[in-house]
């Protein structure tokens, strides 16, 4: 059975046509993204007047996300707006579960295709390099929903190299490691609409001491994208109540592989003499 395709997300095809956006076009995808209602539910004119653009400014800004039109994007943002932005509590009381296995195939398929897809080289290039550099530490910020990937990603990187910290916990606990940050740092922030406020709070302190941010977020036009060096924007299309962690996952993947291979050296000391602590605790059992 051939799986269904995915239509994607207007939130998507504003990070990917960002770079290509004018000043004023930006402003009609930073009101569509604050408030999709304004699509869903509006005219031309009143999404003008909200982003403080034109008629043709909203146009233009359909055609370069793809749609033969405003009544398309309107269409496309009705679709979604009971589904992505809306809680959890309510996409599992509407959404159908029909073929799950088949839609949730199709989309994680998809979520790592754009997500992998999207990643610049240089970008990707220049965190390994900081990532990789043992004279900077590394904090890494994630949410509750996106705590998955930030713990792994905090996990596999203290494995190997030291200097790496996840910050979480009560606030006065995030309050005194945030404290610890300076500007020859490294910052990692993952996170994505229904943003903790926590999360954007803590990058927001962390940027201020200069240390250098890169995000995993939802759209170049996020704000934890705001003061990021670099920003690699996450896929996370989900099929029942709730996100997928699928992309972060793949992209943490990569950026821990290519990190191994440019610290295998040091790393391959410090596997070792983990493994060999595990195996003397006998703290993993092999079958």
């Amino acid at each position: 059975m051939t799986p269904p395709t995915i239509r994607r997300p207007v939130l998507d095809l504003i990070a990917e046509a960002a770079n290509r956006l004018t000043p004023s076009e930006r402003r009609v995808a930073e009101a569509v993204m604050s408030d999709p209602k304004v699509v869903a539910f509006g005219t031309v004119a009143q999404l003008a007047a909200s982003s403080g653009s034109s008629g043709p400014t909203v146009l233009r800004f359909a055609a370069k996300l793809g749609f033969e039109g405003f009544v398309d994007l309107q269409a496309s943002v009705q679709e979604e707006i009971a589904d992505q932005l809306r809680p959890a509590t309510q996409r599992i009381r509407e959404r159908p579960l029909s073929d799950v296995i088949g839609r949730t195939l199709a989309a994680d398929l998809e979520n790592v295709r754009n997500t992998l897809g999207e990643v610049e080289p240089a970008d990707f290039r220049t965190a390994v390099d900081l990532l990789s550099d043992r004279r900077r530490r590394v904090f890494v910020i994630a949410s509750e929903v996106s705590g998955g990937a930030g713990r792994l990603l905090a996990g596999q990187l203290d494995l190997l190299r030291d200097g790496v910290s996840e910050l979480s916990g009560s606030p006065v606990k995030v309050s005194r490691e945030l404290v610890r940050i300076e500007s020859h740092d490294v910052v990692v922030v993952v996170d994505h609409r229904r943003y903790e406020r926590w999360v954007l709070e803590a990058t927001a302190r962390a940027a201020d001491t200069g240390a250098t941010l890169v995000a995993l977020t939802d759209g170049r036009l996020s704000p934890l994208a705001e003061r990021a060096e670099i920003t690699f924007v996450v896929a996370a299309r989900g099929v029942g109540p709730f996100d997928s962690a699928v992309g972060a996952t793949s992209l943490v993947h990569a950026l821990i592989a290519a990190v191994a291979a440019r610290l295998r050296r040091s790393a391959t000391g410090r596997l070792d003499a983990v493994e060999e602590s595990w195996r003397a605790g006998t703290d993993l059992v092999e079958q």
